[in-house]
């Protein structure tokens, strides 16, 4: 287990060398946040609310939502596609750890960086100039904390599969940007899933999306509560232990054609 926190540790200080890109994400996310909290107010027109959100509830779920994206994001997949495609994962593969909890770890030291350098500054610039709402009770934060890691993990297992895709497409480019559009829309990220038509509901509740961005984001405003937010826990935990079963069936099938494109 030694040698996985040291990898978190060693990509920690990598981000810390090349910081002052996040410094910049912080005021890009806040002006991006500032165009959608002007959207909103727009659309909701004076109404109190909409589909069960206040207009500052609905300036939280924004903030909150593009925030928590700068902890569970993450670019293994193509960190992944570029080592197949270069030779380098046939020397990975022969060191003395897992590959796949190689880049697990790697992924998550950049989240803790982008949470502590990023997120947390962000939040708090965000909320001097625009209007939220804060909850007071700790069961809250301490739920979205952990929805927030499960978070991290179905984001992250899902860049697993992307990227291991490689093995079987060579140039898997057009996968990636698919899947990162995918995401944003179909996470909540962009617009709240219950906003989305009821059929969309039903056929978007039958893939792990949502556990990435909505879910968080609707137990930080408290738009969920007492047992919908157990429930919405639990099917995070479902999700990040029904992803692990695609991800060792094409990892065992990914080793065994693996074709070397340069190195």
């Amino acid at each position: 287990m030694g040698k996985y926190i040291e990898m978190i540790r060693i990509r920690f200080l990598m981000m810390l060398a090349y910081r002052t890109n996040y410094y910049s994400g912080i005021l890009i996310y806040s002006i991006n946040i500032g165009a959608y909290y002007f959207l909103w107010t727009a659309i909701y027109g004076g109404k109190e609310s909409i589909e069960g959100l206040s207009a500052v509830q609905m300036t939280s779920y924004v903030a909150v939502s593009w925030m928590a994206r700068a902890f569970y994001f993450n670019n293994i997949d193509r960190e992944i596609a570029v080592e197949i495609k270069e030779g380098k994962v046939a020397i990975e593969l022969i060191r003395p750890y897992n590959y796949l909890g190689m880049k697990t770890m790697q992924a998550f030291g950049e989240g803790v960086f982008r949470l502590l350098f990023f997120s947390v500054p962000g939040m708090v610039i965000v909320g001097f100039v625009f209007p939220m709402e804060f909850s007071t009770n700790g069961a809250t934060w301490l739920f979205f904390a952990c929805s927030l890691i499960f978070s991290f993990i179905i984001n992250t297992q899902i860049n697993l599969m992307t990227g291991i895709m490689t093995f079987f497409l060579f140039n898997n480019d057009g996968l990636m940007r698919a899947k990162r559009v995918i995401i944003d829309l179909f996470s909540g990220l962009l617009l709240p899933i219950s906003f989305y038509p009821i059929w969309a509901q039903d056929i978007m509740q039958y893939f792990p999306f949502q556990a990435i961005s909505y879910i968080p984001s609707m137990i930080f405003t408290e738009g969920m509560k007492g047992n919908e937010v157990l429930q919405a826990l639990l099917l995070q935990g479902f999700w990040a232990i029904l992803l692990l079963i695609p991800i060792q069936v094409l990892w065992i099938i990914a080793k065994k054609r693996m074709i070397i494109q340069g190195g």
